[in-house]
């Protein structure tokens, strides 16, 4: 999903672009203003176990790979303020060190993974929340879906630039990457269950 320089348009690059710096931002300005000094090693923590997290590849189908994003466990435990920074963080780190994603797409690449992914993601958990649904259900679900969303975005910007039709874009885009979900989904919540037993008072945490 990571996409490399070459593949986008100018306009598409402008666009991404600002709406991801003006996000993060908004996202800095309020974290400052609102964030307490003990939550302060908690974002150090998820932003790092992230990265790591995001650097194991497990198989799909066809030969094709895919890797844990963990935009849902930041919400989970931190918010979806938090989980912005804390996915721009690794996206630029995995950008510059490893060059994992193009330069020129990384506004694009924090606008799908760190905006889209996320608020998707957090809509349709804190939604199911309010119905009463098990709280693991409603990250096993949200979690997939922050995939299939950014990953479908990442089709539409890929069309929009002209690289590939719309339709083929997005069913080998979201085909993909809803197998994927299920792995993101598995995970989140087999993390957050650990943490439940082992740090209970880490869920309790005010979330930004």
């Amino acid at each position: 999903m990571h996409i490399p320089d070459g593949f986008l348009d100018v306009k598409t690059i402008a666009i991404t672009t600002t709406i991801s710096v003006l996000c993060v931002g908004i996202g800095v300005k309020k974290i400052n203003r609102n964030i307490e000094e003990k939550q302060i090693p908690m974002l150090g923590v998820i932003a790092a176990f992230v990265f790591a997290a995001q650097m194991l590849n497990f198989p799909v189908a066809g030969g094709t790979s895919g890797h844990f994003m963990g935009s849902m466990l930041g919400i989970v435990l931190l918010g979806p303020l938090s989980t912005l920074l804390i996915m721009s963080m690794v996206l630029i780190v995995q950008c510059f060190v490893f060059q994992d994603g193009g330069l020129t797409a990384l506004g694009a690449n924090v606008f799908n993974m760190g905006i889209v992914g996320p608020i998707a993601g957090y809509l349709v958990y804190s939604s199911m929340l309010k119905l009463k649904i098990n709280k693991m259900v409603c990250v096993f679900i949200a979690a997939w879906l922050s995939i299939v969303a950014a990953a479908s975005f990442c089709a539409i910007e890929l069309t929009i630039s002209g690289i590939v039709p719309f339709k083929t874009a997005l069913l080998s885009m979201a085909g993909i990457h809803s197998i994927i979900g299920v792995g993101e989904g598995l995970i989140t919540i087999t993390v957050l269950t650990f943490i439940t037993k082992a740090r209970p008072d880490l869920l309790e945490m005010r979330k930004i």
